[in-house]
């Protein structure tokens, strides 16, 4: 069974110039600046204490963080993993202050991205308020690069509890709960965050969103489109510190009801994979060979 991740939480993004990140997070992606120091900043998209933190110096790296239901269920989490012999590191006051958290505990996946487990982490008392109508409604999954998708994907269903909802060639797209997904693993040949999404009320906030885009000169990487995976609506666009966000609506649901019948997919590695609207991904893990490919281009 595993861990059981109650949900994601957040992302640690190291950055060169916070000030940069800062800005294009509320004024282009439209989240909420919680709290700024001087070697980190906290932001938002809904009621949880943040989402994002910007650290200093793109050295500090990517950190990828999931809420545990209990102190107790953390605690166990990391018994499981030492038995496992998967080096854990628990978090010293400083760290769980940084991260927000009552309980924190440290480790990384088989490629070596680096895993947060928290419990009793903050929300906010009050609604979150974006400096632009985005229409997010939730910090929703994220795409995290592996070397060993086989292996990453065992780690992530025996020792996390996560389950495959379908694969894109041999990246696995992960739930933790009702949500189609909340980790994709894409293979690539190195560790780090690979998009992070927020999603969004409707179909009319990522068209909004896209002239939003275009008219402050943000690169459109992908979309808009839709996803034949999990059927949500998207659009991908390159921010700063090489992270692509992506905004998306009507991702599909698998309810309790559906987990009785549910298999899930082999989609092949194809454009058509990714986007059943013709979109084409300018993403290098999304890009699809001439061997691979099954829609033949324009000349």
């Amino acid at each position: 069974m595993g861990a059981h991740l109650h949900d994601i939480r957040y992302v640690r993004i190291g950055s060169d110039d916070i000030d940069e990140s800062v800005r294009f997070a509320t004024q282009i992606l439209g989240l909420e600046l919680m709290h700024r120091d001087a070697s980190s900043a906290y932001l938002r998209g809904d009621d949880r204490d943040h989402n994002i933190v910007y650290t200093k110096g793109r050295d500090s790296g990517h950190v990828l963080g999931f809420e545990m239901p209990d102190m107790a269920s953390l605690d166990a989490a990391g018994a499981m993993f030492e038995k496992a012999g998967v080096n854990v590191h628990y978090g010293t006051a400083d760290e769980r202050e940084q991260r927000r958290a009552r309980g924190l505990i440290t480790f990384r996946d088989p490629t070596g991205n680096l895993i947060d487990l928290v419990a009793r982490p903050d929300h906010c008392g009050r609604r979150y308020y974006g400096t632009r109508d985005a229409g997010i409604t939730a910090f929703s999954h994220v795409g995290l690069r592996t070397a060993d998708a086989n292996a990453d994907e065992a780690f992530w269903t025996t020792m996390l509890g996560a389950k495959v909802s379908d694969w894109i060639g041999d990246a696995p797209l992960l739930r933790i709960d009702e949500v189609h997904h909340k980790i994709a693993l894409f293979p690539s040949a190195f560790p780090g965050l690979q998009h992070v999404n927020f999603q969004v009320e409707s179909v009319d906030d990522i068209m909004r969103s896209y002239y939003h885009l275009k008219n402050n000169n943000v690169r459109i990487v992908f979309g808009p489109g839709r996803h034949p995976t999990s059927g949500a609506r998207f659009l991908y666009f390159q921010g700063p510190d090489d992270i692509v966000y992506e905004y998306s609506s009507g991702v599909r649901l698998i309810t309790a009801e559906d987990e009785k019948t549910y298999i899930p997919r082999q989609f092949p590695k194809a454009e058509s994979s990714f986007c059943m609207w013709g979109s084409v991904p300018d993403i290098p893990e999304f890009r699809v060979g001439p061997a691979d490919s099954t829609i033949a281009r324009a000349a």
